[in-house]
């Protein structure tokens, strides 16, 4: 490709490959999105095998989880703005480095504190790979029928993952051990890394300027980390008012108050704060983090309520999942493009909204002796069809206020409140639906009966947030026309950054 730097900063330009090339990247791309969603939940179900093979306590046994939230939830924001500092690109490629690394030496681990190391170097690397892929993906394709269609195959991506990855936890598991889940990564990380040096361009940043803020990234980066810490420990542990809990979130909140200020006042901030003016921007990621909070307690407490109550094997309660892959990839790949160029993102995105709070309120009268086609079922469906429609509006939405400069800030910050949001929705619904056990089987209930009801509380107030976040919606965000041209707007200029190469 032909590269014309630009005298003005702006990243250089660079000559369009043919089309197939843009989608090839693109699958490329999506390929190194779904290693890192399936390592978020793939390893929920091999927990017990981990536990017995590796001799962790209770205790000990959640910083598996704990440590890979940290670095991920903490690096996000910041790995999305350096890739277009530096370049998203390479950002990209060195984290499929460490991340591929990372999970060689946790299937290999043979002690507990070398896969707890391993699995805080593996949330780097996926930091890393997931922060700027969606800045990547709106460069590429600029013009908004494409996008929104672009958009719709990294959202089935990033939201049916989750669900699969169940399900492949389950089969490595049970198949071979739980080494395995972590040995796949191997492969898919090399073969994705060798096609991403073939089709993705070398790009270049915007760089730093007058110097780099290092004072602002060590204060987004440990507030990020100190908030998700409190969230996936503490607050779960304790209770969320506890001494400790409170006071590490005083801290958190105190770090975040003063990145704003250094941001503020900075001569070259490493996260300018103008990217908050737009309200579509601040209003999906408000939103997001709402329904994604209420959304991820069901994938959580639904698999316990599959398991404890109704005696599901890993195998089956992946299989359980499986309607909401299938549903939500129906939609994202085939019908999500057509309804956001024809009705628009909010119109698209507001039914779905609607769908997932229906479905939490409907799982929250499952029956201790439930029945999966009558009482799970048609929750998965609702959940399904819900999370189609609103995942790529959303995206849509978060992204139709960045300029390309900041494309990567904005795919980073998507990917913090999704983050963020979960972690703090599943500790705040667990703590809650363990809560309220306890309190039934003092008084005499039995543990299936005590359990059920937990989880209906949790998944009552998950449909609460998922009712705030669609007030959001109709509150926050622009019209379809303004979101429109905001996108149309954008068209031109973001063919300046060069995000793809022909194959050689």
């Amino acid at each position: 490709m032909t590269e014309i730097t630009s005298s003005t900063g702006e990243a250089p330009q660079a000559t369009q490959p043919d089309d197939r090339s843009r989608w090839v990247a693109l699958v490329v791309l999506c390929v190194g999105m779904l290693m890192i969603v399936l390592d978020a939940t793939v390893v929920n179900v091999a927990l017990p095998s981990i536990q017995d093979d590796l001799g962790f306590s209770q205790a000990s046994l959640a910083w598996v989880v704990n440590a890979y939230l940290i670095a991920f939830g903490g690096l996000l924001l910041l790995a999305g703005r350096l890739g277009d500092l530096i370049s998203r690109r390479g950002v990209f490629l060195a984290g499929l480095a460490v991340f591929t690394v990372a999970s060689l030496i946790c299937g290999i681990a043979q002690s507990q504190e070398m896969l707890v190391a391993a699995r805080f170097a593996q949330g780097v690397g996926g930091a890393m790979t997931s922060a700027v892929i969606l800045g990547m993906i709106v460069t590429m394709f600029p013009e908004p029928r494409e996008q929104a269609k672009a958009i719709g195959v990294y959202s089935f991506v990033a939201s049916a993952g989750g669900s699969v990855g169940l399900l492949a936890g389950g089969v490595l598991t049970q198949g071979i051990n739980w080494h395995w889940i972590f040995f796949v990564n191997i492969p898919i990380g090399i073969a994705t890394a060798v096609l991403a040096l073939r089709l993705l361009d070398k790009d270049k940043g915007l760089g730093f300027g007058r110097g780099a803020d290092i004072l602002g990234a060590g204060l987004i980066t440990g507030a990020l980390m100190l908030l998700v810490y409190t969230i996936v420990k503490p607050a779960a542990d304790l209770g969320w008012g506890a001494g400790r809990t409170l006071a590490l979130g005083a801290g958190a909140l105190a770090l975040l108050v003063a990145f704003v200020a250094r941001e503020a006042t900075a001569r070259n901030p490493l996260i300018p704060l103008r990217i908050f003016r737009s309200r579509n921007v601040s209003g999906a990621n408000a939103i997001q983090a709402l329904f994604v909070a209420g959304m991820f307690g069901l994938f959580f407490l639904g698999a316990l309520y599959l398991q404890r109550v109704l005696g599901y094997d890993a195998l089956e309660t992946g299989l359980a999942f499986l309607p909401v892959t299938i549903v939500i990839g129906a939609l994202s790949l085939r019908y999500s493009e057509r309804l956001i160029m024809r009705f628009g993102a909010k119109a698209t995105l507001l039914p779905g909204l609607v769908l997932i709070a229906a479905g939490l309120g409907l799982f929250a009268r499952v029956p201790v002796d439930g029945n999966y086609l009558t009482d799970v079922l048609p929750t998965m469906v609702l959940l399904g069809t819900g999370a189609g429609l609103s995942f790529p509006a959303l995206m849509t939405l978060a992204m139709s206020g960045a300029t390309p400069s900041d494309a990567g800030l904005a795919s980073g910050l998507v990917n913090t409140t999704l983050q963020v949001g979960g972690a703090l929705g599943l500790a705040v619904l667990a703590t809650l639906s363990a809560t309220r056990t306890d309190e039934l089987i003092e008084q005499g209930d039995t543990t299936a009966a005590a359990l059920t009801d937990g989880y209906h509380l949790a998944f009552l107030i998950g449909a609460g947030l998922v009712v705030a976040a669609i007030v959001v919606a109709v509150t926050v965000l622009e019209s379809e026309g303004n979101a429109e041209e905001q996108l149309e707007a954008r068209e031109e200029p973001a063919q300046a950054q060069p995000a793809y190469s022909e194959a050689a």
